[in-house]
This record gives C-alpha cells, sequence and structure tokens, in this order.
C-alpha cells in the first residue's frame, strides 16, 4: 500500500474509532447518583479520581470512581453518623463521628477501621475534620472544643495516637442555641485554623495550640448557614447548606480578613453540605435536609466550575 493511501486509511480508521466511543469515556460526569437512602454529608478526594462520602445515617463509607460516577460502599458504618471526612497521603480516611462524639480512621485499601477514639461522653455532635502536617482536628457543633490527634513525626510519622486532646475554645466565639463550629479548614499561611459558625454565619481564626479565637473580617457579611469548608490557594470555599449557595471568599495571607467575592449557584443543588475539588471542578454531596428521608429517597452528587 503506498504511504500516501495508508496514511489516508489511518486516519479514517482513527475517526471511526472516535466516533464510537461512549460520551462517558471521554468525559467525568457532572453529576452522579448515591444509593437511595444514603443520606450523605461529608466528601473528600484522595490524590486519585476517588471521592470517598459518608452516611450520616448508618456511617457507611462510600466510594465513587469520578471518571465514571459508579462506585460502592467499602467499609460498613457503626450505625452512627459519618459526617466530615479526610483523606491523608498514607490511604487513611479519618472521620468525624457525629452523635456519636467520636472519631474513626478507616483504611482505605481494606475498609476496615484502624483506629476509633472515643472523644466526649457528654452529648457532641463532632461535624468536621482538617488534617494538618502532624495533627487532625475535629470540630463539634455542641461543644466550644477542638479535639486533636497528634500525628507522630520523624521517624513515626503519620502514626496514630493512643487518645485524643481536648482543646477549649475561647475568645470570640460565643456557642449559642443551634450548630455552632461546623466546617474546618487551614488558613492560606498554614498558621492557624478557620472554622464557621453556622447559626451565626461568623468565621473564626483559631490558634491551635491555644483555641483562642479571633474574628475573621469580611467586611460585615456572614456565611449564615455555614458548613463545609475547602482551601483552594487563598481562595476559600464555604457551603452555605440550606441556601444552596457556595461563597467563594478571597483572604489575606494570615486568614485575618477576607472578602466574599462570588456566590455560586446552581439549579441542581438540593441542600449541598461540604465540598472538595477535583481538577478544575468543585464536587458537593446534596443533602437534602429539607426532604424526609426514607429507605427510598434518591440521592446524588453535583460537579461545578468555580
Amino acid at each position: 500500500m503506498r504511504p500516501a493511501i495508508l496514511k489516508t486509511a489511518l486516519g479514517a480508521l482513527i475517526v471511526l474509532l472516535l466516533s464510537t466511543v461512549p460520551a462517558q469515556a471521554t468525559s467525568k460526569p457532572d453529576q452522579f447518583a448515591l444509593p437511595n437512602g444514603f443520606q450523605p454529608e461529608g466528601i473528600a478526594i484522595g490524590g486519585g479520581p476517588y471521592a470517598y462520602f459518608g452516611s450520616r445515617a448508618t456511617g457507611d463509607i462510600y466510594r465513587a470512581d469520578l471518571r465514571t460516577g459508579e462506585g460502592s460502599v467499602i467499609s460498613k458504618g457503626p450505625g452512627t453518623p459519618s459526617l466530615g471526612l479526610k483523606t491523608d497521603g498514607r490511604g487513611r480516611l479519618f472521620v468525624a463521628g457525629g452523635t456519636g462524639g467520636d472519631a474513626r480512621v478507616v483504611d482505605l485499601r481494606t475498609g476496615k477501621v484502624v483506629k476509633s477514639y472515643k472523644l466526649t461522653t457528654d452529648p457532641a455532635f463532632v461535624n468536621d475534620v482538617i488534617l494538618t502536617r502532624d495533627a487532625a482536628y475535629f470540630t463539634d457543633s455542641r461543644n466550644p472544643v477542638l479535639y486533636k490527634l497528634a500525628l507522630g513525626r520523624g521517624a513515626s510519622s503519620g502514626a496514630l495516637p493512643g487518645e485524643a486532646v481536648k482543646i477549649p475554645l475561647s475568645g470570640a466565639i460565643q456557642y449559642t442555641t443551634g450548630n455552632n463550629a461546623n466546617g474546618i479548614a487551614p488558613s492560606p499561611d498554614r498558621k492557624s485554623l478557620l472554622i464557621v459558625q453556622s447559626n451565626t454565619g461568623k468565621l473564626f481564626e483559631v490558634d491551635p495550640s491555644t483555641g483562642v479565637t479571633t474574628e475573621v473580617d469580611l467586611g460585615g457579611e456572614l456565611l449564615t448557614n455555614g458548613d463545609g469548608l475547602l482551601l483552594s490557594g487563598r481562595t476559600l470555599y464555604a457551603v452555605l447548606n440550606r441556601l444552596n449557595t457556595v461563597a467563594a471568599i478571597s483572604l489575606a495571607a494570615d486568614g485575618s480578613s477576607g472578602k466574599i467575592v462570588k456566590r455560586l449557584t446552581d439549579p441542581r443543588f438540593d441542600v449541598p453540605t461540604t465540598v472538595a475539588k477535583y481538577g478544575t471542578r468543585l464536587y458537593l454531596p446534596n443533602a437534602r435536609f429539607t426532604t424526609t428521608p426514607t429507605p427510598d429517597t434518591t440521592y446524588n452528587v453535583v460537579a461545578i466550575k468555580p
């Protein structure tokens, strides 16, 4: 066969093959279903194209492939909630246990619980978690404390502690009726933590060593119904769950002040709670708090471009 004819034939074959590739194989879905009755709350995305979701009904952990939207339960829950989630670089998932007053660390390869922590015996709502270089910090929406799991450093880097440490919150934050400290994220300079208080809509900077809080100056604006937080560079994304909105906040390097520069909405939002980023997309599970849950209630995840 002559080179010119061969080149033409190969080109035609490539066009034919591309025309028969299913659309889902060439683009990631911008929404996908979770199991009926799952009642999602938290989301975490690790280094690969997988997202993890916690059930506030059973505590099950569900893994979805972001390339296809398909997934399955990889870890059965204890019958109490799995709320805020974060993955580390060691194949572990840190889970906030809500009304269970506990935290769990799950092996993402096996789905087994590596270690459980009873954070408090008082009525509690352990809501969210953030991982720093040397610790995991959990918020409690009922009690003005952070729970800290100090992670090993040096030769024992990442080692889990025997128990958690309570860090009382003091300073500007004042707990009141309803959900208080909720989402948690690092400040851009990584020297402090940021927490949103759902019922007041205020954002606070926290000294992780002392628990002293100062209010972040947002120019008089509020983050009412603030839930999950995600820091990307110096932009903090705050999910305002029942407002079906994500506020994008441009922060000062030290996290002491910021300005809401954009409010993201989408007609597919149905009370989203938390947010994680993969590539150029933000992924949010719809918790559907305004819908009475049943075993057949449908739930999904939507992706948006910020």
